[in-house]
């Protein structure tokens, strides 16, 4: 199976490191002139220097005005976007506590980062997507939206859950456009310094315990995520949509 994105224009969110940075460098590396943002603009200028084929921007996604531009720009350059990948999300520096401590704006603050940014960068590129009746969305959710969140926090679980009945709906609504939209929902990763902290609250007893769930009894790396991607993003995933794609290291024990 030969997987190649030459021409084609790949617009990749939350790509400064981890997950994003795999899947932009993956499309990078196969052809395709990639467009990535991010809030973290020192990392964005790391991936730029390494890779010539990545355009990068210091977007907030949550600013409806500010994704606008950053497609409009690619567009300007490249003409409709061929593929959209949203990674972007996470856990903003937070920790679980219990619901009735759970702030507005803490709640907000993540459901924003992860849903209402999913939300903005495919209403973004969609017109475009129409015009030439052919695109591919892929939302990076987590096994958290399938079940229960190892972060225990609400609005992280909420958030991820959502984007999986996004990805469903927009499956019907854009697929006599020729537009594919699937999620691929990773297993626990050590992919920020949220998770990380995360990781060593476990104690070597409890990442063990963690791993020995797993049933390849290894942790994940962002590079598994990134085939997933290229798969769902390419021609050979041309009859799938609306689906989810868990990629965990198999079924928890």
């Amino acid at each position: 199976m030969n997987i190649a994105f030459a021409g084609e224009t790949v617009v990749v969110t939350g790509a400064a490191r981890g997950i994003g940075q795999a899947i932009a460098r993956g499309f990078a590396e196969r052809g395709a002139a990639v467009w990535a943002c991010d809030l973290l603009a020192s990392e964005l200028a790391a991936l730029r220097a390494a890779e010539s084929r990545i355009e990068t921007r210091t977007v907030n996604l949550t600013e409806r005005a500010a994704v606008e531009a950053f497609i409009a720009e690619a567009e300007r350059a490249r003409g409709a976007v061929d593929v959209l990948v949203h990674v972007a999300g996470g856990v903003r520096g937070q920790q679980a506590v219990p619901i009735e401590e759970v702030s507005d704006e803490a709640w907000r603050q993540i459901y924003d980062a992860n849903m209402t940014s999913a939300f903005s960068a495919v209403r973004a590129v969609v017109p475009g997507m129409k015009r030439k009746k052919a695109g591919r969305i892929v939302v990076i959710s987590s096994r958290a939206g399938l079940g229960v969140s190892l972060t225990k926090i609400q609005s992280y679980a909420t958030a991820k859950a959502a984007q999986l009945g996004f990805v469903r709906q927009l499956a019907h609504e854009l697929g006599p456009f020729g537009i594919t939209v699937n999620a691929v929902a990773p297993g626990f990763m050590r992919t920020s310094p949220d998770y990380e902290r995360q990781w060593q609250s476990y104690g070597a007893e409890g990442q063990q315990a963690l791993i020995e769930r797993i049933a390849l009894r290894r942790m994940g790396e962002p590079a598994d995520i990134a085939h997933a991607v290229l798969f769902l993003a390419s021609s050979y995933a041309s009859w799938i949509t609306g689906q989810v794609l868990p990629v965990t290291g198999g079924p928890q024990a």
